[in-house]
């Protein structure tokens, strides 16, 4: 195939060598080879080394057997622009500064590859834009002639060791870099200063501290992303942050209210600032970011009414609240169904909400499936247009279990309204939800009985709707929920057996208990009590055996008992009678007939 310039094998398992003919070697116009997560055997780098046209080389998770050496490629592959050596190990020596690699290359990716030490080679590769080098062991500072490459526009160094900056805090500052991404790190100390380019900022996981620099705001004309999620960062959020798409400041120590910075037309699209101390109320110019789809504010201070007017914001698809200070209705008050049709999420839980659920409350909920690439994650890392590879984060209570989950927004559907004062009814709407996949109410005061239309809920895996004051009985529908994991009913006035399906065999004994009216497994006690006659004492039996002994017939001593009195005075007055005529024949007449009518 001498014409060939595109050749595409990824994913697919392939085995064996690869065999190519030298006369094929040397007429070969192949510019693009993608081998990614196969299997081959063999010497495969001295075969790709000489398709000498190449330009761009993807052999990431080959599996191959030994190390890389990069020299491999410096001799022939004058034209090699991207190369793509992920999850196969590197040779350390290979990546000193005498490795003489094409000066050419423009895109290197070298993510899990065992690396110890940063790559000395790329102190003079001056056509570098993209160094992508993530999940590694590099640690010590970054080189501060890094930030010297004229070109250099994205830098992932994110799940490696390091823990400064080689230089002063401005060594960024004349960087060419705009997406920079620290995550999983251990930097420690104030942020540094940012470059003037600088669009997307990923310092997630470190141990930075101070205030988030004012320096930002000088760089939020062209800053989008701001991701200082799981630091140590102290003060105020700063108003400049409001022409940023994603601000994540999620799990640090800021203090204050969430300013109200938002003007019409804001591009926010996330917002996350859980786990924090911040206080005052949610600010209302959050209705003027029409793209919205993310809002996390649980574990503050906030003081607040559930936030209806959020409904104008049509893209919403999570709103966690929970963990805060919010009161009153959760209920619109027009008491019609909740005003969020995209979304997906909304957790509420720990908080001073109140009041009834209508029963049409979840009939606008239409949570509709969200399109994925085959990764199947909403966000992923393209080169081109610069998007932020991270993912949403909430705090789930899932099966049983409180855990900080990072997802991608289509990962769950889930409604969380526990550990509030709700009662009333449970709404029948709830059975419309049918992408939904955990409800949790527990801990209300929700009256009535399971709706049955919970059976619809064909994705459901978890159930919590413990600690409340339902009645009746446990719905047989449920059982056929074949995705249910996880169910508690506990603490509920719940009467009857316990559907014998797997979904509640399998369950904790703990998941029924405090319903004084279940039976039937897991629990102890048994549905059927089947009725036992009483046992008599063995003395009465011995007593009842010798009397009727005694008597010579079948008769209960207390029929004799009753009869005797009667017996006794008529058989005295037929004996005056008798006495007077004495006819022998007639007593033993009588006294027959008398015996017989007793």
């Amino acid at each position: 195939m001498p014409f060939m310039s595109y050749l595409d094998l990824r994913g697919n398992h392939f085995t064996g060598p690869i065999e190519v003919s030298n006369s094929s070697l040397s007429s070969s116009r192949l510019e693009h080879l993608l081998l990614w997560y196969n299997q081959f055997e063999g010497q495969i780098l001295d075969t790709v080394s000489k398709l000498t046209t190449l330009i761009d080389i993807d052999l990431s998770f080959l599996n191959i057997s030994y190390p890389i050496d990069f020299r491999v490629f410096s001799s022939s592959l004058k034209s090699l622009l991207k190369l793509d050596l992920s999850g196969n190990s590197i040779s350390p020596a290979s990546l000193s500064s005498d490795s003489n690699i094409p000066q050419s290359l423009r895109y290197l990716v070298l993510k899990d590859c065992n690396i110890g030490r940063f790559p000395e080679l790329l102190n003079s590769f001056q056509n570098l834009e993209v160094l992508d080098i993530p999940k590694n062991r590099i640690k010590g500072k970054v080189p501060e002639w890094l930030w010297n490459l004229p070109r250099l526009s994205f830098v992932k160094l994110a799940n490696n060791l390091f823990d400064g900056f080689e230089g002063s805090a401005e060594v960024l500052v004349s960087s060419s870099v705009n997406i920079l991404d620290l995550s999983l790190n251990r930097f420690e100390g104030a942020m540094p200063i940012l470059s003037l380019s600088i669009k997307i900022l990923g310092a997630r996981y470190n141990h930075f501290t101070g205030n988030i620099p004012l320096s930002i705001c000088s760089r939020s004309s062209s800053l989008e992303v701001l991701d200082l999620a799981y630091n140590n960062v102290t003060g105020a959020i700063p108003q400049c942050l409001s022409n940023l798409r994603v601000v994540k400041l999620r799990k640090n120590n800021l203090e204050g209210s969430l300013p109200d910075m938002f003007s019409v037309g804001a591009t926010l699209r996330t917002l996350d600032v859980g786990y924090n101390q911040l206080t005052g109320k949610l600010p209302r110019s959050l209705i003027n970011c029409s793209f919205i789809k993310f809002i996390s504010v649980d574990n503050n201070r906030i003081e607040d009414t559930f936030s209806f007017w959020l409904k104008a914001s049509r893209d919403l698809q999570v709103l966690t609240l929970s963990s805060n200070r919010f009161f009153g209705h959760i209920t619109p008050p027009d008491q019609g169904p909740l005003g969020f049709p995209q979304l997906r999420i909304l957790e509420v839980s720990d908080n001073n909400f109140t009041g009834n659920l209508p029963a049409n409350y979840f009939v606008n909920w239409k949570a509709p499936s969200l399109k994925t690439n085959i990764f199947g994650r909403m966000y992923m890392t393209d080169y081109e247009n610069g998007d932020y590879a991270d993912e949403d984060t909430i705090d789930l209570r899932y099966k049983g279990l409180h855990m900080e989950q990072q997802m991608a927004l289509t990962s769950y559907t889930t409604i969380d309204f526990s550990g509030n004062k709700l009662e009333g009814q449970i709404p029948e709407s709830v059975g419309l939800l049918k992408t939904l996949i955990a409800l949790n109410l527990s801990n209300n005061a929700f009256t009535g009985h399971i709706p049955m239309s919970l059976s619809n809920v064909s994705k459901l895996e978890s159930l919590d709707l413990s600690r409340n004051q339902l009645t009746g009985t446990i719905p047989n529908g449920l059982g056929s929920l074949s995705f249910l994991a996880f169910i508690d009913v506990s603490y509920n006035q719940l009467k009857g057996e316990i559907p014998q399906a797997t979904q509640f065999n399998g369950q904790a004994e703990s998941s029924f208990e405090g319903n004084a009216g279940l039976c039937g497994l897991p629990l102890q006690e048994s549905c059927f009590h089947p009725s036992v006659p009483p046992m008599q004492h063995p003395n009465q039996e011995e007593e009842e055996e010798e009397e009727e002994e005694e008597e010579g017939v079948g008769l209960n001593w207390k029929g004799v008992a009753i009869g005797y009195a009667p017996g006794v005075l008529l058989g005295f007055v037929i004996g005056q009678v008798v006495a007077s005529y004495k006819p022998e024949w007639l007593v033993k007449i009588i006294g027959t007939n008398i015996l017989i009518t007793r």
